[in-house]
């Protein structure tokens, strides 16, 4: 399974500090964000990622990324993605790179205690659809949130409710067979003129192939300036597992791919 990161966006909510460089570049106690989700994709057994992302300060990723190599990656690749046309817009460029198979999408942002190894290996034998990551939170109106029937079953999931339907959040890690491509392009902009996750994943589960599971430990977001603070000091109270993050050889080759939309 590939690992996709989505790390667009221009990161209105944490300016001024986004208008000198990417929101998933920013320092998160003692690393810059985006190694968050590497070390997520990582911890599951991915070494294929592919790092979404946009705007004027997108060659940013790679003066700090370079092939990955140092992060543990076998391959890295680049998309640019053109305007803010949503997560799933954003998605949909990922499709060459997933080359048919299931991927594994994870926010930029998205920083967790765990792991999500057993999740990734229960999708890696679920037949087809999509499976997607649960958590309770205090301020579920902020995300995507499940609304559940009497045995448990989503029957629904609404994209921050005023009034949510449960306390349940939908993480931004998400679990996708080579269908998604196809969902996305028959996506229509929403309100906020964009393609959204939300009816990505109403899709599966129109379909009857949608799962979930609930993420153990953590999980927060750190798009805006109290989520970044207050995943500082998760991490800094020892919550994250670090990746091997030693500075690779002054020589190391770039063995990168870049693509555009």
């Amino acid at each position: 399974m590939k690992g996709i990161i989505l790390a667009g966006g221009l990161g209105t909510r944490l300016r001024p500090l986004t208008l000198v460089t990417n929101k998933h570049l920013l320092p998160v106690y003692d690393r810059p964000m985006i190694y968050y989700p590497i070390e997520c994709l990582r911890n599951a057994g991915m070494d294929e990622v592919l790092i979404v992302t946009g705007g004027e300060h997108a060659g940013d990723f790679l003066k700090l990324l370079r092939n990955g190599k140092h992060l543990g990656l076998k391959h890295l690749e680049y998309a640019y993605q053109e305007g803010e046309g949503g997560i799933a817009d954003a998605l949909k460029l990922a499709e060459e790179f997933a080359d048919g198979g299931k991927v594994c999408v994870v926010l930029g942002d998205n920083i967790i205690e765990a792991n999500i190894r057993k999740a990734s290996g229960d999708f890696f034998t679920q037949r087809s659809g999509a499976k997607l990551l649960l958590k309770e939170v205090n301020d579920p109106e902020r995300f995507g949130v499940p609304q559940f029937d009497d045995s448990g079953k989503i029957t629904n999931i609404l994209e921050k409710p005023q009034d949510p339907p449960s306390s349940f959040a939908v993480t931004g890690i998400y679990f996708y067979d080579a269908d998604v491509f196809d969902i996305c392009k028959t996506l229509k902009p929403s309100g906020r003129g964009e393609l959204e996750i939300t009816d990505v994943n109403n899709a599966y589960l129109k379909r009857g192939d949608l799962t979930y599971e609930s993420l153990e430990g953590w999980w927060t977001d750190a798009g805006t300036f109290e989520s970044l603070h207050h995943a500082a000091g998760l991490v800094a109270t020892g919550g994250a597992n670090k990746l091997d993050t030693d500075a690779a050889p002054a020589n190391d080759q770039l063995n990168t791919t870049v693509k555009s939309s």
